[in-house]
């Protein structure tokens, strides 16, 4: 008879944007004495969990809008999981988001992206809501989730690293991990280009997430690579010829941290 404990099991529940690639690529894996699951392998961790033989298990899954239909599908069969999340100023998630889809040839302006004044982006403004995706966690898990912020990261990158080895319970060789960037952002110059130029080049609809992911994969090469030769030609672009005015105001961003103040403060308030 096989009497092996079941094992702990400990979420990290990525949004995007918040250096979620870095942990999973650079950091998890060198936790000591934890099962780690990659985002590649998570369609198998029911059966890596059952078969382990070690007493923990840490798995990372990077989630925005779905994040309530993963949590409660993740919890009907684990509702005894230790969840982690970590989040940044709610202006700063919404810009970072939208460089990222500015990046993938989704040429939206700013405004039709996100709209916090009259909600008519692409991103909704309860989609950037950050104490509710906390409190979905509590709702589905049993245990109180570890929250951390990006700033937490920027000002003591070991120290972040520590605060969740020690909430998992684990040991982790500070000085194995590489700190340094997963991979370099693209320059304002470059993606003001990709503005320019991609809303000639790419539809902005975006891709149906129904579809298996085979077929996204392949649909979303020729995609990628125009999109990579977009960017880097800005390099060769003389700068008279791009765009002065800014992907993003400040006053955008004041306005956003303005609404969602009170939200952030809840977040903080939590930790």
């Amino acid at each position: 008879m096989d009497s092996r404990k079941v094992p702990e099991v400990y979420f990290h529940v990525g949004l995007g944007k918040t250096a979620s690639t870095w942990l999973q690529n650079k950091v998890f894996g060198k936790f000591q004495g934890v099962l780690y699951i990659h985002p590649t392998a998570y369609t198998q961790w029911r059966k890596a969990v059952v078969n382990t033989i070690y007493d923990k298990v840490l798995i990372s899954r990077e989630m925005d809008r779905q994040l309530e239909r993963e949590v409660s599908a993740f919890a009907a069969v684990r509702p005894d999981t230790h969840a982690i999340i970590v989040m940044r100023t709610n202006a700063q998630w919404i810009a970072s988001q939208y460089r990222r889809f500015l990046k993938n040839g989704y040429c939206f302006t700013f405004e039709e992206f996100f709209d916090v004044e009259h909600d008519n982006g692409f991103w909704k403004r309860d989609d950037v809501f950050l104490f509710p995706k906390i409190e979905i966690l509590q709702k589905y898990f049993a245990h109180p989730p570890l929250i951390l912020t990006y700033d937490q990261l920027k000002q003591d990158p070991k120290e972040f690293v520590l605060a969740m080895a020690n909430y998992i319970g684990v040991q982790v060789d500070i000085n194995a991990i590489s700190f340094d960037k997963h991979h370099a952002s693209y320059s304002e110059k470059q993606l003001k280009w990709m503005l320019q130029v991609g809303k000639y080049l790419f539809s902005k609809k975006i891709q149906d997430p129904s579809l298996p992911r085979w077929r996204k994969w392949i649909r979303r090469r020729p995609r990628m690579w125009m999109c990579y030769i977009v960017l880097y030609s800005a390099y060769l672009i003389p700068n008279a010829l791009i765009s002065k005015q800014p992907l993003i105001t400040k006053e955008a961003l004041d306005k956003i941290d303005r609404f969602y103040a009170n939200d952030w403060e809840c977040v903080l308030r939590k930790m």
